[in-house]
């Protein structure tokens, strides 16, 4: 839907993918209020991309382990490899994975929280901040 006064949408300035899309949330959810809640609440509910890459690791650490333990030896390589992946990440800095994950949508906890913060700052819980909406973004981007 196309806003007549475009003063009242919130516009990023370098925007990722993650970010244009949190942007026509928030212009969404500034000109129908009534939703923040609901949505506030979907937030809480929502995995971020890290708690969902420790949760995926240890899950296989601990499957190769029983698999081992029960059937056979070799599963031990599931949690060395998953271990060795994960070392491996943190030397050099850069997560293959992490590409995969954000293309099925998940979010670092940073992003989500950002959009947390607009929502509740388009709510009126911070007040001082709405003059104009892109104060909003910038204030929980700083």
């Amino acid at each position: 839907m196309e806003n007549i006064n475009q003063e009242t949408d919130i516009t990023l300035e370098h925007s990722t993918p993650v970010e244009l899309a949190i942007q026509d949330q928030l212009n969404e959810y500034y000109h129908d209020q009534e939703k923040i809640d609901a949505r506030l609440l979907e937030l809480d509910a929502e995995m971020d991309l890290e708690s969902y890459m420790q949760t995926e690791g240890t899950a296989l650490t601990i499957a190769g382990v029983i698999l081992a333990l029960t059937v056979n030896k070799k599963w031990l390589a599931l949690p060395l490899a998953t271990s060795l992946l994960s070392l491996a990440n943190i030397v050099r800095g850069r997560n293959r994975p992490l590409t995969v994950f954000r293309k099925l949508g998940f979010r670092t906890r940073a992003e989500i929280e950002k959009e947390r913060y607009a929502l509740k700052a388009i709510r009126g819980d911070f007040k001082y901040l709405l003059d104009v909406p892109n104060a909003v973004w910038n204030a929980v981007n700083k």
